[in-house]
């Protein structure tokens, strides 16, 4: 039981996690790192479930002065052709660009070709939440002690149409939208040839991502990865939030209408370049209703939930091989707890999972306004970049090695089907 705000963390891990080593030679793993980077969860106990923790997000705050500079890529592959913003995090400036978000400035086109470096430092790759961006107060707070540090590059993927970026093409950001990220990556990799390259994801973001891992499986550029309030199985959140009076006239309802205001800002953008019908969107009140008429029509899914299906990270675990930490929280009222795949984290050793009992979505709100889960990220990132022989990681193989089928068959984590061989 939980009391004055003190909350259960736990681990899900392998049987035998993935074998690290340290710098000084000496051996470790994937758990025991996580453990370490995991301190006590003290939240406000005031805040005392996930409801509260989550509503919280609403109070206005200005948080971290975090100041980026934006550049514009253009999509690589023909069937994702658009546009998608990267903002990268620099020192203050004085630049005011009033259609970019706070502290947002665009490079100038000197600037940006001189970015490349061959220096060593570490680069943590973020991807934000559900119709947010690189301005959202979560995501600053998470990444701000790396910021302070002064040893490491960090930059934020919007997706498209988000923090105010433009809209080009009919081809918008979904749940499984991984191409942006996969181009940023490779792109960053080969600007940076000598930095360890990191990930961490939020809410969608962390689907997102988590998929991104899964799809590129033991080629994954990045050198380790967190996802925190990742939803994991989109069609149980769903049916989760539409079952609560909470849930769907709140959440729901709160996230249709962030949606439906990201297209009101697009809208002429919606009318050049797609055949949406923006009369009825702005009818809409619930998520769901607008993955309806949004998503499977800009995709060609048949309903929402076999979009939903189709777009969940949950068997994307099992193809992970890449140092993998996942944190929830167990009240999450969004991120539901019956949506986290706890036996494919037991299945796959690269990866671990950590839940708290409390936090909420996105929130683990602490005594005067801190956010518990900044230290188990940067802990966690600092540990590996800094501790671990990042070379010297040799993914090992997933599922149950003594666990022969009896059928012939395989199974694909991405197309999430049993093959007959």
């Amino acid at each position: 039981m939980d009391w004055f705000g003190h909350a259960n963390v736990s681990f899900t891990h392998s049987a035998s996690p993935l074998a690290l080593q340290r710098k000084d030679g000496t051996a470790t793993d994937l758990l025991k790192v996580c453990e370490k980077a995991t301190p006590a969860c003290q939240l406000n106990p005031l805040l005392f479930n996930g409801h509260l923790q989550t509503m919280w997000t609403a109070v206005k705050e200005h948080g971290p002065q975090i100041y980026y500079r934006r550049t514009i890529f253009d999509a690589e592959q023909n069937p994702y052709a658009g546009t998608f913003a990267v903002d990268f995090v620099v020192e203050p400036h004085q630049d005011v660009d009033d259609s970019l978000p706070p502290r947002t400035a665009y490079f100038s086109q000197h600037d940006f070709a001189r970015i490349g470096s061959d220096d060593t430092r570490p680069m943590l790759i973020c991807l934000h939440g559900l119709s947010g961006g690189s301005h959202e107060v979560y995501l600053r707070h998470a990444f701000l002690p790396l910021v302070k540090s002064g040893e490491w590059e960090v930059c934020v993927v919007n997706a498209r149409g988000c923090a105010n970026s433009a809209i080009t093409t009919g081809v918008l950001f979904n749940a499984r939208a991984t191409w942006d990220v996969r181009q940023f990556v490779k792109w960053a990799r080969a600007t940076f040839p000598n930095r360890p390259l990191f990930a961490v994801g939020f809410s969608l973001g962390a689907n997102i991502l988590t998929n991104y891992v899964g799809e590129e499986c033991a080629d994954c550029p990045l050198k380790a990865a967190i996802s925190v309030g990742n939803p994991f199985e989109l069609d149980v959140t769903n049916k989760a939030l539409q079952r609560s009076l909470l849930g769907k006239h709140v959440y729901q309802r709160v996230m249709g209408t962030n949606m439906k205001k990201l297209t009101a800002y697009h809208k002429e953008s919606f009318m050049k370049y797609t055949n949406l019908d923006l009369g009825k969107i702005e009818r809409l009140t619930y998520l769901y209703e607008f993955d309806r008429e949004v998503q499977t029509v800009t995709w060609g899914y048949p309903t929402e939930t076999a979009y939903y299906r189709d777009a969940s990270s949950a068997d994307a675990v099992l193809a992970i091989k890449i140092p993998f930490f996942a944190i929830s929280a167990e009240d999450d009222p969004i991120a539901v707890q019956e949506a986290i795949p706890y036996e494919e984290f037991k299945a796959n050793p690269n990866t671990v999972l950590c839940t708290t009992s409390l936090g909420g979505h996105l929130s683990w709100f602490e005594i005067g306004g801190g956010r518990w889960f900044t230290r188990p990220i940067c802990n966690f990132l600092q540990a590996m970049a800094s501790e671990i022989n990042l070379d010297a990681i040799k993914p090992i193989a997933n599922g149950k090695p003594d666990a022969t089928p009896v059928a012939q068959t395989h199974f694909d984590p991405l197309r999430r089907k049993l093959q007959i061989l």
